[in-house]
């Protein structure tokens, strides 16, 4: 990941408000505000461990219920989704 940094100095009369905007406009130049919300929604990977961890976990639950459809007592819900 490479970093950018802006910076942006006020000149003698310039207002605050004109020293924000030449700074947003930066901002938007270097793409730094689109990297970061792309970024914010982004999970680690899980490890190997844990991936085997939740299969086994899987697999028993999936043996669990066909034992008991077996047996005739898995009373099947209906799935929560688009209507």
């Amino acid at each position: 990941m490479s970093q950018a940094n802006v910076e942006i100095k006020k000149s003698g009369s310039e207002n605050n408000a004109s020293v924000l905007r030449r700074f947003m406009r930066k901002m938007q130049e270097s793409n730094v505000i689109r990297t970061v919300k792309g970024k914010r929604y982004s999970e680690r990977k899980k490890s190997k461990l844990t991936q085997k961890k939740s299969a086994l976990k899987r697999i028993g639950r999936r043996k669990e219920i066909e034992k008991l459809k077996k047996m005739g007592k898995f009373v099947e819900t209906k799935t929560r989704g688009r209507r």
